[in-house]
C-alpha cells in the first residue's frame, strides 16, 4: 500500500488496517462479511470494521467524494440514507498500479436489498409494500428538492416497520439537489422508477424468485399512482367555505397519519370572507417517531411508533391514566410494559429483529392467540410463544451471516403483577 493513501472519514483507525492495496474484489475471505447485497454497477463488499460492518465500493474519486457529501446532506435533512464513514483515494497496489477509490457507508442494521426479501415462502403482497415504502421515500426526497435519477429497488434497503417496510436510500450518486424541483424532474424519476422495478421484478420472475402470478408491471405501475396521492395530500391546496374551518384541523390530522408534521399552514380568505384556502408549506416526516421519542426515548420506525403509541394509549385507558401526565403514563409503560418484554427475549435472538419490530409483532401473536383460543392470553404467556413459534424461526435481521441458531434457551418469565392487559 503506497504511502500517499489519501484517507477521509471521521476517522476510525480501523481502517488503516484494510488491505487498500488489493482490489476490491480479491480481498481476501478473513476480512468480508456475508451479508446479502443487491445489484450494483461497481464492485461491493461488506467488511468488518471496529465492531461493526461497512459496505465498501469502488468508483471514481470524483463521484465518491461527491457521493460521500451528497449522503452527509441528505443526513443533515433527515432523509432516510445509509451513513457516509470514509472516502479512500490514491490506493495504488503492491507493483505500483493505480487501484480505483471507494466509498465506505456504514451498513443498516437490520436491513436488507430487496432480493433477500424474496423467496417463494413470502407472500406476493411483499412486493406491493416495497413499492408504496419506496414511494414514500421518493416524496421526501422531492419536497427538499432532490433528484434521484436512477430511483430503483436496487439502490434501496429495506427495513421492517410493523407489518410494512420503511426505505432507505443506498446509492446517491447520480443525485442532484435543487432549490425545487419542476414537475418534469419529478415525472423523470417517477417514469425512472417505474420502468426499473419493472425490469428488477421480471428478472426475479425469470429466476424463480417470485410467483409467477404476480403482475410486475402492475406492481411497477402501483408507484406511480402511491406517489401521486401522497404527493397530492402534502402538498395541494384545499378550498372549503367559512362554516368549515374544522377541515383545516382534518387536513393536518390525516398529515400527522401519514406519519408527517406541518411546520406551516398558509391560511387565506377570499374577499367576500366565506371561503378558506389552505396549502401546507412545510412537511416533515417523522411525526409519530419524533413523539415516541420524546416521550419515552425509544427510536423506532414511523409505522412502529404509531403501534406503539397505540398501546401506550391502551394502557393510559386501561390504568385509567388517560388525563395524567403524557410523560409521566409513557414513562410507566416503557418500563412495566415494552422494556419488561424486550428484557424477555433470549440474548441469543435479539439480533432477530428490532425491538420495536419485535413488540410490534407480540402485539399481533398475542392478538391471534386469544382470538383462537377465545380468551385474553397473559402477556407473559404470549411472550413465550412468540419466542418459541415465531422469533426461533427468524433469519438474523441484524447482521445475516449463520443460520440462527437452534440453541434450546430457559423458560422466559415476566411480572404478571405488570401485566395489566391479563386484568382487562
Amino acid at each position: 500500500m503506497s504511502g500517499s493513501l489519501n484517507i477521509t472519514a471521521a476517522m476510525d483507525p480501523g481502517l488503516l488496517d484494510l488491505p487498500w492495496g488489493l482490489p476490491l474484489e480479491t480481498w481476501p475471505e478473513d476480512a468480508i462479511a456475508a451479508l446479502p447485497k443487491g445489484i450494483s454497477r461497481h464492485v461491493v463488499r461488506f467488511v468488518n470494521l471496529s465492531g461493526y460492518v461497512v459496505a465498501i465500493k469502488e468508483t471514481s474519486a470524483e463521484l465518491a467524494k461527491r457521493e460521500y457529501e451528497m449522503l452527509r446532506t441528505l443526513q443533515r435533512m433527515d432523509i432516510p440514507c445509509v451513513d457516509p464513514v470514509a472516502v479512500i483515494t490514491n490506493r495504488t497496489s503492491a507493483s505500483g498500479e493505480a487501484l480505483e477509490s471507494v466509498l465506505v457507508t456504514r451498513h443498516l442494521k437490520f436491513s436488507l436489498p430487496y432480493r433477500a426479501l424474496y423467496s417463494q415462502s413470502l407472500r406476493p403482497e411483499t412486493a406491493t409494500r416495497l413499492v408504496d415504502a419506496l414511494a414514500v421515500l421518493l416524496v421526501r426526497l422531492h419536497i427538499i428538492g432532490f433528484f434521484w435519477g436512477d430511483v430503483s429497488l436496487s439502490n434501496t434497503l429495506f427495513r421492517r416497520d410493523a407489518g410494512s417496510f420503511a426505505a432507505y436510500l443506498v446509492d446517491a450518486e447520480t443525485g442532484q439537489l435543487y432549490d425545487g424541483l419542476s414537475n418534469g424532474q419529478r415525472e423523470n424519476d417517477l417514469e425512472i422508477a417505474r420502468v426499473n422495478i419493472a425490469g428488477e421484478l421480471l428478472d426475479l420472475q425469470a429466476g424463480g424468485r417470485l410467483d409467477e402470478d404476480i403482475d410486475a408491471v402492475a406492481i411497477s405501475d402501483r408507484i406511480v399512482e402511491q406517489y401521486r396521492t401522497l404527493w397530492k395530500e402534502l402538498t395541494a391546496s384545499e378550498e372549503f367555505d367559512q362554516s368549515e374551518r374544522w377541515r383545516i384541523n382534518q387536513r393536518v390530522e390525516r398529515l400527522n397519519n401519514l406519519g408527517f408534521d406541518i411546520e406551516e399552514l398558509a391560511i387565506k380568505t377570499d374577499e367576500t370572507g366565506t371561503q378558506v384556502r389552505i396549502q401546507p408549506k412545510v412537511v416533515d416526516a417523522g411525526h409519530h417517531s419524533r413523539r415516541l421519542l420524546r416521550l419515552t426515548g425509544i427510536d423506532a420506525q414511523e409505522n412502529q411508533a404509531r403501534r406503539l403509541l397505540n398501546d401506550l394509549d391502551s394502557y393510559a385507558a386501561a390504568t385509567g391514566k388517560s388525563t395524567a401526565d403524557e410523560e409521566a403514563v409513557a414513562h410507566e409503560w416503557a418500563a412495566r410494559v415494552f422494556e419488561p418484554v424486550i428484557r424477555a427475549i433470549p440474548k441469543d435472538l435479539k439480533g432477530k429483529l428490532e425491538p420495536a419490530e419485535i413488540f410490534h409483532q407480540l402485539l399481533d401473536h398475542r392478538w391471534y392467540l386469544s382470538q383462537n383460543e377465545r380468551r385474553d392470553v397473559p402477556l407473559a404467556e404470549a411472550v413465550s410463544s412468540y419466542v418459541d413459534t415465531v422469533l426461533r424461526h427468524r433469519r438474523d435481521e441484524a447482521v445475516i451471516i449463520d443460520p440462527p441458531s437452534e440453541t434450546i434457551t430457559l423458560p422466559i418469565s415476566t411480572h404478571d403483577e405488570d401485566d395489566w392487559r391479563s386484568k382487562v
